[in-house]
């Protein structure tokens, strides 16, 4: 018995060596991708990045038990808002990114004083509501939104010079980069948050909102700020997309893409972080690799229909439940 308790000690300790190994090696694979990959590859590998961070971010509004069908309109309000600041008013464009993310949790927190009057379905499609009409008013006003064509020549990231080099933001590695450091700091703030005191209140909300209100906690305010905080990093990536791209426009942010997000979350799981990630990449990966290269990319909507079906009927919990079972036997397999 003392022998096992020794052994067990050790593979406790040897735990967080084993994570950060495990990080090292995620961290190294990730810096090396763009180098073997062709160009059209490497602008995929920009916008994947990018919807890390819009699928994350949407995660945590879901902690608290809401599910929206907004979230893509936020994500386009940054966007929009970043390109207003850079290109109308000329603000740098690294703190029109920053606008851009302040304007949309902003815009969260004046919808969710009707939003979160409402609960579950209700919420959903208040969500839908709000965004239709977000999206109807940049297509209305051509000044300063563009109306239906959107605004286009939207300034990118200004070259970066390091002594004798030169970093060209407009080349897809060097955005690539730029994004893997952006969307990194901002998943890690947003796991920080939910291992918070602030986070635990999220959960507590979506499996005991009524318990919760009992003991004082205000569910209002708590629910407020999830959107908020996602509003923030949805309208992020919204600013990263629209200043690599140039352009952004009303269509981009519709229904369509917002249920590719849902489609994501869902399937790869909502239970841990990694789960909506693991969701973006695998689908990403199907889309591009196999769906594209066999002449099937007008299908998208079909095929994703059809793995969401199937995913809800034989992995209900998402491919991060693979993941834990994978770890389970590796463990047994350990003693």
């Amino acid at each position: 018995m003392p022998e096992r308790v020794t052994e067990g000690g050790g593979a406790a300790a040897r735990r967080p060596g084993t994570r950060l190994a495990g990080f090292g090696l995620l961290a190294a694979a990730l810096v090396a991708l763009p180098h073997f990959l062709s160009f059209s590859q490497k602008e995929i590998a920009v916008f994947l990045v990018i919807n890390v961070l819009l699928v994350v971010s949407y995660r945590l509004l879901t902690l608290t038990g809401e599910w929206s069908l907004g979230h893509v309109v936020i994500m386009g309000v940054g966007g929009y808002a970043s390109a207003i600041f850079s290109k109308a008013l000329g603000v740098p464009v690294p703190l029109a990114m920053l606008a851009g993310a302040i304007t949309a949790a902003a815009v969260a927190f004046v919808l969710a004083f009707p939003l979160f009057r409402m609960k579950g379905f209700y919420f959903l499609i208040g969500s839908f509501a709000a965004g239709e009409v977000i999206r109807l008013l940049w297509k209305r006003f051509r000044i300063p939104f563009g109306g239906p064509k959107g605004l286009k020549l939207i300034p990118s990231v200004p070259d970066l010079e390091l002594g004798p080099i030169t970093i060209d933001f407009f080349e897809p590695v060097s955005y690539y980069y730029l994004c893997l450091i952006v969307v990194s700091i901002s998943v890690f703030i947003l796991y920080r948050i939910e291992r918070s005191r602030i986070g635990l209140t999220f959960h507590a909300i979506h499996w005991q909102d009524h318990l919760a209100e009992s003991v004082g906690v205000s569910t209002w305010r708590y629910r407020t700020l999830a959107f908020v905080i996602a509003s923030f990093f949805a309208g992020l990536s919204g600013a990263l997309l629209a200043h690599y791209i140039g352009t952004v426009n009303p269509n981009r942010f519709d229904v369509g893409e917002m249920v590719f997000v849902l489609i994501w979350a869902i399937v790869g799981g909502t239970a841990t972080i990694y789960g909506p990630v693991l969701g973006v990449v695998v689908l990403t990966i199907i889309n591009e690799v196999v769906l594209r290269q066999l002449g099937f990319d007008q299908m998208r909507p079909l095929f994703y229909g059809a793995i969401l079906i199937a995913s809800i009927l034989f992995l209900p919990q998402g491919l991060e439940s693979l993941v834990g079972k994978a770890r389970d036997a590796w463990a047994r397999r350990g003693e």
